[in-house]
């Protein structure tokens, strides 16, 4: 099997995750990078031992020895990249939130379309090994009729009116903050593992700091105005009628990466911590409620192949990103047609552009004032 060259453009907090995940999969490897200048590229290169740089991502994406651009930048950055990559007849993979409009997640999925070219958005939490597991309990009929589905992404690093960072700016990442970018993670385990899509949303959505202290150049700062969400609250309506309620913010003390979801089933419930990932709670009625621990020996066929390690030794945040590299990056290295290949186990630029129209409608909705705004109907998620 040849080796996949993949190329890295952007390398902030998750290029060097990206990078981690791709070179324990053993078949491809990060030979090239692309930052903001020349200098910084030369200087993340030697970091990472990474054999080739560049100041301009366009010239990685013309490299005739790149099979692969994967794009870690700001998410405004992204539909331009991608489309260049697809059009050069490069794979593309997308770090989430896709893009920043709906018509940009539209555009790209057109464009890798047009070019056959696999395209992937990394959607990695959902490959953590026990959300998998439970994504198999859902599939045999374990759960029994998904009735109701809640949970939160709750963070700190927004707590301060001096904390910031470019997610905070509208031009960069959206209007929506934690409830675009943390939110869509959330957004697309529900539909990935109860196998529902949500079909309407009624949003609410609040802030409580009203200006942020942003660095300036010379070390200082100057007062910014603030126009995302501190806290968003969205109800959902699932296609079959069930419902969902979410709640995401970056500004609540103790809650380093908090995310849960808990399925309410016809027959039992079961509930997934990410800052406990090898734990799954499972509730029953009528016999003892369960909390189930990680054991390839104890886990269904939906999970087990993403199980690497025996019972006892955890596996998490980072294991979920290798798992979802190896499954696109296989796909890749297998010559893979994303046009008929059946299984495909991650997240399209479809799945995308499903998220991003759910998006939309959560901030419609909450333009309304807090009505029930139905989401476009896309392809399977």
């Amino acid at each position: 099997m040849k080796k996949l060259r993949v190329g890295l453009v952007g390398c902030g907090f998750i290029g060097p995750h990206h990078l981690d995940a791709i070179r324990r999969l053993g078949f491809a490897d990060v030979t090239a990078v692309a930052t903001r200048s020349v200098e910084h590229a030369q200087a993340k290169a030697a970091e990472l031992h990474i054999e080739s740089s560049y100041g301009d991502w366009r010239e990685l994406v013309a490299a005739p020895d790149i099979d692969v651009v994967d794009i870690t930048t700001p998410t405004h950055l992204h539909a331009e990249i991608a489309l260049a990559a697809a059009a050069a007849g490069k794979h593309v993979i997308v770090d989430k939130p896709m893009a920043l409009t709906t018509a940009e997640a539209e555009a790209m999925c057109a464009g890798a379309r047009a070019a056959g070219v696999v395209n992937a958005v990394t959607f990695s939490i959902r490959y953590n090994v026990m959300l998998q597991h439970l994504r198999g309990m859902v599939t045999a009929g374990e759960i029994g009729d998904v009735n109701f589905v809640q949970g939160h992404y709750l963070q700190e690093w927004l707590l301060r009116d001096t904390d910031y960072n470019w997610r905070i700016e509208p031009d960069q990442a959206g209007n929506l903050a934690m409830v675009a970018d943390a939110g869509a993670h959330w957004y697309d385990m529900l539909q990935h593992v109860t196998g529902r899509r949500i079909v309407r949303v009624l949003a609410d959505l609040s802030r409580f700091i009203d200006v942020r202290q942003r660095p300036t150049a010379d070390g200082g700062t100057e007062p910014m105005p603030v126009e995302i969400p501190d806290l968003g609250m969205v109800l959902f309506e699932l296609d079959n009628g069930g419902r969902a309620m979410f709640s995401t913010g970056a500004v609540f003390a103790g809650h380093k990466n908090d995310l849960t979801m808990e399925i309410n089933g016809s027959k039992c419930s079961a509930r997934w911590q990410q800052e406990r990932p090898n734990e799954l709670w499972v509730g029953h009625r009528d016999e003892p409620t369960q909390t189930l621990l990680k054991d390839p020996g104890l886990l269904n066929a939906t999970a087990q192949p993403y199980a690497k390690l025996p019972g006892g030794h955890n596996e998490a945040w980072t294991d979920a990103f290798r798992n979802l590299m190896g499954n696109i990056l296989g796909f890749i290295a297998e010559g893979r047609d994303p046009a008929t290949a059946d299984g495909v186990d991650f997240a399209t630029f479809q799945t995308g552009l499903d998220v991003a129209c759910i998006i939309d409608a959560i901030t419609a909705s909450n333009a309304q004032g807090g009505r029930w705004v139905d989401v476009p109907e896309g392809e399977s998620v």
